[in-house]
């Protein structure tokens, strides 16, 4: 490591810290990577061996600590001392990544499978490692194609059990949430549209799509194609920024 330039020298260190990880394993992925981290981070854990960081005891202890003293769940309350011990706030955009990772069935639950599971495919075992992971997890909303896999996760995630539809207020709610990680400039005028035209559940066709329409469409419209395979619910929020005179021949009004 002492060949290495200082730069590659704190990625190795940075690697290690976050993923347990000797310093041949992190040269490897970082090499591999074309010392890129966040390159390095995939190649690690899609290795079987990143489950092989993990004491089971441990995660028996974790998830004993947050499970519902009623049900072998960990429910709600234990979500929320699980956020306080990792210092997050449970409305943050992360907390549904790790979700994600545990491929939980529904928001404010997770199964001892999904928990332990999850935990294990990350590599963490400890409450120390689970803070120290929480920067890499973040790190992957910025990625294209695993926002999309977040993105379309959150729809079934968060709607309620036993309903095809997601509840029009949660469905803003979380729109605003992914989309201010994005950073989609027409997100508030899409949620005015569906609170004062819609005002009913949405189906996962138009949540999957509206992720399309954002990334493809440009903000004022110029590259908008009406005759395009949109739901008309999309297509009725194009009408309603123009009729509004939200857009205005391909611009979109400065003090927007």
């Amino acid at each position: 490591m002492n060949k290495l330039g200082r730069g590659h020298r704190d990625k190795v260190q940075q690697f290690m810290t976050i993923t347990g990880a000797s310093e041949k394993v992190a040269l490897q992925a970082l090499k591999s990577s074309d010392w890129h981290l966040d390159g390095a981070f995939d190649i690690f854990y899609s290795q079987p061996h990143a489950k092989s960081f993990t004491d089971t005891r441990h995660l028996e202890e974790l998830y004993n600590r947050y499970k519902d003293p009623y049900t072998d769940m960990i429910m709600a309350d234990g979500i929320t001392t699980l956020c306080n011990d990792l210092q997050v706030d449970p409305q943050d955009i992360v907390m549904l990544v790790v979700s994600w990772h545990m491929k939980a069935a529904t928001m404010c639950e997770f199964s001892k499978q999904e928990f332990v599971g999850g935990l294990q495919s990350l590599g963490i075992d400890s409450l120390e490692k689970f803070r120290e992971k929480i920067p890499f997890m973040r790190s992957e909303l910025k990625d294209d194609q695993k926002f999309k896999e977040i993105y379309n996760f959150a729809f079934g995630w968060a709607k309620e059990k036993g309903q095809k539809s997601l509840a029009l207020d949660t469905a803003i709610g979380m729109w605003q949430l992914l989309f201010e990680e994005k950073q989609w400039q027409l997100v508030e005028h899409w949620c005015q549209f569906l609170q004062a035209r819609h005002n009913k559940a949405i189906s996962r066709d138009t949540w999957s799509q509206l992720l399309e329409f954002a990334r493809s469409v440009d903000p004022t419209l110029s590259n908008y194609d009406a005759e395009g395979a949109w739901p008309y619910l999309i297509d009725e929020f194009v009408e309603y920024l123009t009729e509004n005179g939200i857009i205005q021949k391909g611009r979109m009004k400065e003090w927007l």
